[in-house]
């Protein structure tokens, strides 16, 4: 058994079209609804598009308050039989509001083993505190700033000569591999 799954995400859309991949290739058994962005120019938007999934633009700085937002964010996922929800490079903080609307129902990835190098630029911190090892993580969603229950985590090397770029490439290719893994972890528990 899998989730009807919403993704919401702001830019490029690497973890979203991953997640589709594996869906659409049988690796996970969940389906996706749709995908939302609340930026208007996000690429990954036309990413989900060839892949005939459905997609919604919020652009989210047409609403006065985050609450008006979030409603119509709400109504659209409940529109597509949405049951749980992947951000990925999702980059607006949800409120209470929405939070407790889906309570437990919101994973996130976030390129840092937390709870080290919360929030923007995880991995420039990581280099800036010339940490040996960095990751990613998937986490349930809660009010705070990559605060919640951590799920699973993947561990990358940081060599020496890894400058930016290079070491948020090599992160995120585990942040693909882990995604998969806890969506697969989570439909185990459905069962």
């Amino acid at each position: 058994m899998g989730f009807n799954l919403g993704i919401l995400i702001s830019g490029r859309g690497s973890n979203m079209l991953n997640i589709v991949n594996a869906s659409q290739s049988g690796i996970i058994n969940s389906k996706v609804k749709i995908v939302i962005s609340n930026k208007i120019n996000s690429q990954g938007i036309k990413k989900a598009k060839k892949k005939n999934i459905k997609t919604k633009i919020i652009n989210q700085s047409l609403y006065k308050t985050k609450t008006n937002f979030e409603k119509v964010l709400n109504n659209s996922l409940i529109d597509e039989n949405v049951n749980f929800i992947c951000l990925a490079g999702f980059m607006s903080i949800l409120s209470p509001y929405f939070l407790n609307l889906w309570s437990n129902k919101i994973i996130n990835i976030h390129p840092s083993l937390l709870p080290d190098f919360k929030g923007k630029n995880a991995v420039k911190q990581a280099l800036e505190k010339k940490v040996k090892t960095a990751g990613c993580t998937v986490h349930f969603v809660d009010e705070g700033v990559d605060t919640g229950k951590i799920i699973d985590q993947e561990k990358v090397t940081i060599s020496n000569n890894d400058d930016e770029e290079m070491l948020a490439k090599k992160i995120l290719k585990k942040e693909h591999v882990l995604y998969i893994k806890v969506l697969k972890e989570l439909e185990r528990k459905l069962l």
